[in-house]
């Protein structure tokens, strides 16, 4: 990390994994340090729904509201880059400025999701950690952003309190930890997860699944490597 200016861009990691590693370590590893990957019928169905709301030349104005599609984002703070599926502006007194557009604008991500709201964070910190980088952006403040799940076909609005924005600067400090060692963690001692993975013939997650907690392993290696880099 490159002191108070932040991440430089050969370290920047895709934003993307942060959902991937928020559900499992050992996943994003082999995505984003092995470099392996496997298409199911889940992530397939995925890529087509990402390809009809990443259309970067679809600018849409519905009154008070305009739409922006593929809307590139990048946080020095967090080291992650990447691509928004919308951006919504809405007309606020108390925002932003945009170029070829009169008044201000308040500013709100919206991620689309193939399925279901899920048990867990894992679509909040994706969202959130593309809130952050917009306001990084812009110079702004976002409260809420929106995840969009297409079985439901609603919108479910996600508030970015200082908890799930805590939680975002956790796991990108040990994605990098992590990427930087280059090391891939055992599986997660919940073999539930494994159960509809795509990668799960590549992880083999029978034969790394261990006792210590993925978590405890993470901190250790997290740890070691800030006291070698000071």
């Amino acid at each position: 990390m490159n002191g108070e200016a932040g991440y430089a861009d050969d370290e920047l990691l895709p934003l993307s994994g942060i959902q991937h590693f928020h559900f499992c370590p050992r996943q994003w590893a082999l995505i984003h340090v092995e470099r392996q990957w496997a298409d199911d019928r889940r992530t397939a169905e995925g890529h087509l729904i990402h390809e009809r709301a990443d259309d970067p030349f679809i600018t849409e104005s519905r009154g008070e509201v305009v739409v922006t599609r593929a809307v590139p984002l990048i946080s020095r703070s967090l080291g992650l880059q990447g691509v928004a599926d919308v951006v919504e502006y809405t007309r606020s007194a108390d925002g932003v400025l945009l170029h070829g557009r009169e008044g201000r604008w308040a500013v709100r991500p919206v991620e689309y999701k193939r399925g279901k709201p899920k048990p867990d964070e894992r679509d909040e910190v994706q969202v959130c950690a593309q809130a952050i980088c917009l306001e990084e952006q812009l110079g702004c403040v976002i409260e809420t952003a929106d995840l969009y799940y297409f079985e439901p076909r609603r919108r479910y609005s996600v508030a970015l309190t200082e908890g799930l924005r805590a939680t975002v600067v956790s796991l990108a400090q040990q994605m990098h930890a992590l990427h930087r060692a280059g090391i891939t963690p055992p599986a997660t001692g919940d073999a539930r997860r494994c159960t509809h993975c795509s990668l799960r013939d590549l992880c083999m997650p029978g034969l790394t699944r261990k006792k210590a907690s993925v978590r405890g392993y993470i901190r250790h290696h997290v740890k070691s490597t800030i006291e070698e880099t000071g």
